[in-house]
């Protein structure tokens, strides 16, 4: 049996070290089978008159083991078993009430677990991957690149006949002097073991990832990394992991207490990298300043200097342009860290689309109409060791919450724009009927955003910034600071109503309605003819619809404990009933009507 399953290649299964530990194993459980044999055959040279019954006697222990043994081998190959998948296979069947099955699988199951060992030790205390045969629990992860990013890469530029996937090529070898790149790994599925829980796999992913970046830098020389994340208690860690590899049977217990010590060392490590020396309190404040719109003036003065670069649909220069509008606007507000400048980059995201004509076969660019400031996003350089804390995943959706209180910031600036214009106006003649109502609906757009705009600087993101602050001050641990970060994101995403789809497509209908508000006004100086009276009327009818959809959302959960913050969104706005008294529904105003014809043309104006 061992001969025929040793020959892998000639069975419908992979080759690796598990199925080769797997016959070493099943080879040692038949080693007293083979022994009983030799015994026999001794016995039968020595009296050749021995009954069957005593063949059958001394044979009979191994009567239940070879057919739990062959059931194994059916698992297997049934299965395509490969890696820790075998392991799988044989702890679950080993859990049966049959004393010599249970010993036996018990046994190969022993054997198993020492390449399992031998490739934990390499990846947790050294940071190697030693999985040729893609049998352990732990990979790379892989970066396919988006259909749309290969469509781009394989596109011609027109760039002296440039493909873009070669000038990619052409600008990674600039950026790898700059950029430092670190593998990333992942749990793969399709290993896991059900006796070793997710929670500590997940321990064992952060401690070898860990282990792999701080060897990855101290082999380009840096002088300031220099150093074990063990702590140098490499030894010690090995000879744990050693003796629980000599342990008969596995035991979860003792098995998650060693994998605890060397989480707690590796975590206590970077906490002190992190925290103290790479200044993690900074750098999330810079994010803040930033992503989180947290440098009111900066971005007020760049939204001042971008409006007809990023109002108009984005052209191959419009990245650019934008770029040097925002170093301007730091300069001109006086913020003077260049290097934290350098660190931020904004980008156009360019959505034209190439449609390939079927009579020519000529490619036809066909240019979006989208404003720039739909498709704006900021790309941040982090610096190592701090892009363990924010990772790729983390800033894109600090990027979401990027573009969506940049929009309330720019609705908001519309509306005090177009109060200035009133006041100019009201200064200069009398006001008329019809322009009371629409200032009056402008008053009650600039009363909406305003609290909106309150209530996500101050009731969300100034007090979850908190809470996280206070998080990294009370432990000393990275995982439970990674865990308090990622929760930081998720409550702003939650709380800014970018993860309640229903709640999000209302607050952009209003914010839309209000910027469309503002653009006709800016466009009607000397009064409105039919046409943009019917668009304002228009405007007003959709906002009150939204503003009472808004009302009832947040007034139908506003006792539930679930969303507490709704319920201070709607303190905000309702704090003098007025909205409740309005019916929930602002810009409620009769319909504007057309300027009288008879009125001079001084008076429009």
């Amino acid at each position: 049996m061992t001969e025929c399953f040793g020959n892998v290649s000639n069975l419908s299964i992979q080759q690796g070290l598990y199925i080769r530990a797997f016959c070493s194993g099943l080879d040692q459980v038949l080693t007293p089978y083979r022994q009983a044999l030799l015994q026999l055959e001794r016995d039968i040279l020595a009296d050749s008159h021995l009954p069957v019954t005593h063949v059958q006697c001394a044979l009979e222990e191994f009567q239940l083991l070879f057919p739990a043994l062959l059931g194994i081998i059916d698992q297997l190959l049934q299965h395509r078993a490969h890696g820790c998948q075998i392991l799988e296979i044989l702890h679950k069947n080993a859990s049966t009430g049959v004393p010599k099955v249970k010993a036996a699988l018990n046994q190969i199951l022993h054997v198993c677990h020492g390449v399992f060992y031998k490739q934990l030790s390499a990846w947790m205390l050294h940071g190697l991957l030693l999985d040729q045969h893609e049998e352990f629990f732990i990979t790379k992860a892989s970066k396919e690149p988006s259909k749309s990013q290969r469509s781009v890469e394989d596109d011609d530029l027109g760039i002296a006949g440039v493909t873009g996937r070669q000038l990619q090529q052409i600008m990674q070898l600039a950026e790898d002097d700059l950029v430092a790149h670190y593998e990333q790994f992942t749990l793969r599925a399709g290993m896991l073991l059900s006796y070793i829980p997710t929670r500590v796999a997940n321990k064992i992913l952060f401690v070898g990832e860990s282990v792999c970046m701080f060897s990855s830098e101290n082999k380009k020389g840096g002088v300031m990394y220099k150093r074990s994340v063990l702590k140098n208690k490499e030894d010690s860690f090995a000879k744990a992991l050693q003796e629980l590899s000599q342990e008969e049977e596995f035991s979860l217990m003792s098995f998650e207490n060693v994998i605890d010590k060397i989480r707690v060392c590796v975590a206590e490590t970077l906490w002190k990298l992190v925290v103290e020396e790479s200044d993690l309190i900074g750098h999330l404040r810079i994010i803040k300043d930033f992503y989180l719109l947290g440098r009111g003036e900066l971005f007020l003065a760049f939204i001042d200097q971008s409006q007809g670069l990023l109002n108009p649909p984005p052209t191959g220069t419009t990245e650019q342009d934008v770029n040097m509008a925002f170093q301007h606007a730091a300069r001109s507000v006086l913020f003077e860290n260049e290097e934290v400048m350098q660190r931020f980059k904004l980008t156009v995201e360019n959505k034209s689309e190439k449609s390939q004509t079927k009579k020519t076969g000529l490619a036809e660019t066909v240019q979006s109409a989208e404003p720039g400031w739909n498709v704006l996003g900021l790309e941040y350089s982090v610096e190592w060791p701090l892009h363990l804390l924010t990772t790729e995943s983390c800033l894109e959706k600090y990027n979401q919450l990027f573009s969506f209180l940049l929009l309330v910031k720019r609705v908001e600036l519309d509306l005090q724009h177009c109060w200035m214009l009133h006041m100019n106006h009201f200064k200069q003649q009398e006001m008329l009927e019809n322009e009371r109502q629409m200032w009056n609906l402008r008053m009650h757009m600039s009363f909406l955003v305003d609290n909106l705009q309150y209530y996500l600087q101050v009731d969300v993101i100034e007090s979850q910034f908190s809470i996280l602050l206070e998080k990294i001050h009370t432990t000393r641990d990275f995982e439970a600071i990674r865990l308090a970060h990622d929760q930081f994101i998720t409550s702003l995403l939650s709380q800014s109503f970018l993860l309640m789809k229903g709640v999000s497509r209302c607050l952009h209908e209003i914010l839309n309605g209000c910027h469309a508000f503002c653009v006709l006004v800016s466009h009607s100086h000397t009064g409105m003819d039919e046409r943009q009276i019917a668009k304002l009327e228009e405007i007003a009818k959709n906002f009150q619809r939204q503003s009472k959809l808004l009302f009832s959302i947040l007034s139908s959960v506003k006792s539930h404990q679930g969303s507490p913050h709704l319920a201070q969104l709607l303190l905000r706005m309702d704090y003098n009933k007025y909205f409740s008294m309005a019916g929930g529904q602002l810009g409620s105003c009769s319909p504007i009507e057309a300027p009288s014809a008879t009125l001079p043309s001084s008076s429009r104006r």
